[in-house]
């Protein structure tokens, strides 16, 4: 007869809680897909407004404790120094979607805001293919203790 009165699997639970005792969950890379030029007829107003929520709902992503990102911010720069005239010519349409793609893969989740917008639609869609996190609200993500 064995004087363990232990299971034989309480050993095993509690070394992973000691091993857990002092892990933080890490930070999420959170690509913000929200309407770029969707209903705005290309008025540049509409379009900062949009780029405005954006980057209103990623400074929170961020505030919880994540790593928010674009593809906007990543894209437009190099849109405009390969020389793009205007939204929606050849150059930036070989930058501006090619760009959120490429995201797909190394991102964590993906956060949809806004309205209707076909390339916002098409990253969650992407995301979701790929077993990606998708959030439709910001109160859906947690918050990181730091």
């Amino acid at each position: 007869m064995s004087i363990n009165h232990y299971s034989t699997v309480a050993p095993y639970a509690i070394l992973a809680s000691i091993a857990n005792m002092n892990s933080t969950e890490k930070p999420s890379l959170i690509l913000i897909a929200g309407p770029y030029r969707s209903n705005t007829g290309d008025d540049p107003a509409k379009i900062a407004d949009n780029m405005r929520q954006m980057n209103e709902a990623a400074l929170t992503v961020f505030r919880l404790g994540h790593i928010p990102v674009t593809g906007e911010a990543l894209a437009l720069p190099l849109i405009e120094l390969a020389g793009s005239q205007q939204i929606g010519d050849e150059v930036f349409n070989e930058i501006f979607h090619p760009m959120a793609r490429r995201l797909i893969p190394r991102i964590d989740a993906v956060l949809r805001i806004g309205g209707p917008s076909r390339g916002a639609g098409e990253m969650v869609i992407l995301a979701r293919e790929d077993g990606k996190r998708i959030y439709s609200a910001i109160s859906e993500i947690s918050k990181l203790e730091s």
